[in-house]
This record gives structure tokens, sequence and C-alpha cells, in this order.
């Protein structure tokens, strides 16, 4: 945790001249980056993998068809076809995956007031009038909503909704557009018939909007880790889906 630390103050120390008091949160941006550029091989990977599963749905309501009023049989030879031509259906959890040591380790640096046997320092640090170290409750006990510290807030949180919103109406179009691509025959519609991803799906669409949740109950840090990360991760996505089915046009977030 102390070596985390001198990291991050390194890197506030170096941007110090360009953001003044805010070098610490400006480190954070800067960190969440090059995590993310770290990850960018396994994002990459994951919409291969993507694509790779789309181009099986033809194969696979070949199978409902076959199997349709065996459960059972149509999950078994569903999960031969993804070995056989060697596509994990969980690919896509890999990058939030590698991500989470990062998130934990900011959560931690920000929520103790000693590191290492010494006051930490890094708690001094603030985004504009947002201590680095408080909470969505604190800024609310020190000004209210349109206080200065809620404000910081409120500009966070119309960013999370904003990515959230995108990320809502590019995940219904791709299902939608996965949907026609490959009917069930003799099923619900929409179901998945790879074992757990069912509930999964269903919920997938909404999964975002929980983000709006994290920004308001960890200390500030964490939270501009969180809105950085995956404001990333919605111009990736238009950018490495952008000749998917259903995908929307990178321009439409770029731009």
């Amino acid at each position: 945790m102390s070596a985390f630390a001198s990291l991050v103050e390194g890197l506030a120390e170096l941007l110090e001249p360009l953001f003044q008091a805010s070098s610490a949160a400006a480190a954070i941006v800067l960190f969440t980056a090059l995590v993310r550029l770290l990850v960018h091989p396994l994002s990459r990977a994951s919409a291969r993998g993507q694509r790779a599963r789309a181009a099986l749905q033809p194969q696979i309501a070949a199978l409902r068809k076959k199997h349709g009023k065996n459960p059972e049989k149509l999950q078994k030879a569903v999960l031969e076809l993804h070995a056989k031509e060697k596509v994990s259906p969980l690919s896509g959890c890999l990058p939030s995956l590698f991500q989470l040591p990062a998130f934990f380790l900011l959560y931690h640096l920000f929520s103790n007031s000693r590191i290492g046997g010494e006051a930490n320092s890094l708690l001094a640090h603030q985004l504009f009038a947002a201590p680095l170290g408080d909470r969505w409750a604190d800024a609310l006990g020190n000004g209210g909503v349109l206080g200065a510290p809620g404000l910081v807030y409120l500009a966070l949180f119309v960013i999370v909704a904003a990515v959230a919103t995108f990320n809502y109406r590019s995940t219904k179009r791709m299902m939608a557009a996965s949907a026609s691509v490959a009917p069930v025959t003799g099923g619900a519609q929409g179901e998945q018939q790879v074992p757990g991803l069912g509930a999964i799906t269903k919920v997938m669409p909404l999964m975002s909007f929980l983000t709006l949740f994290t920004v308001a109950v960890v200390p500030l840090a964490a939270a501009l880790y969180v809105v950085t990360s995956t404001t990333w991760s919605a111009v990736e996505r238009a950018v490495l889906y952008r000749d998917m089915p259903g995908a929307a046009p990178a321009a439409a977030v770029l731009g």
C-alpha cells in the first residue's frame, strides 16, 4: 500500500504545475488511463470473442430447432459448439475482473487515515472543493447538493448517467440484433442456452446504472477511477464493436 501511495504522490507532483490543488485527482485519472491501456488487449480479445459468438448464432439456431424439446441436450450441444470453435461465453468478463485490484487499491488508500504507520497525506488533496477521501454523504453535510463539494458530485453523476444511458441503449440494440439473427425456436424469446447466462442477460442492460450507486458510496478518489474507467469503456466499446449488428456508430460517442 505504501508503494502505491508513493506512486500516486509521484504522479501528483508531476502534474502539479498543470493542475495545482487538483493534481492528485489528475494523477488518478492518469493512473486509470494507464490501467485501461494495460487491459486494452483483453478488451480487443473480448470484442473478437463477441464477433465469434455472433458468427455462431446460425448454428445455435439450428441446434435449438433440433433439440428444442430437450433443454439439457440443447445446453450440452451449445457448450460443445463453443468448445469446438474455441469461443468462451464468459470472455467479456475478463477486462472488468482485471481492473478490480486497481479499484480496491484506490478504495483502501483513500479510506485509511494512516499508511505505513504515517499520516495519509493524500487525504488532504481535493478535486476542486471536494476532498478525495470524502464520500457523497460528506458533501451533502458540507453545503448540500448545491454546495461546492456537492456540485463536484453532481457533475460526476451527470457523466455517469450519460455513459450509463449510452451503454443501456447500445446493449439493448446489440441484444435485439442478436435475437433477430437467431430467433428462438420452441422457447422464450431471447432465452440464453448457456447455463448461468440467462439471468445475466436480462439485467445486463441495467448494470451500468449501478455505477451511480458506486460513485455515491465510495471515496471520491475511487469514484473518480470508476467514472474515468466507465467513460473509457463506452468510447472503447463504440470503436471496437462498431461493425457489430446493432452497435451505435463510434461518432455518436466520439463526436
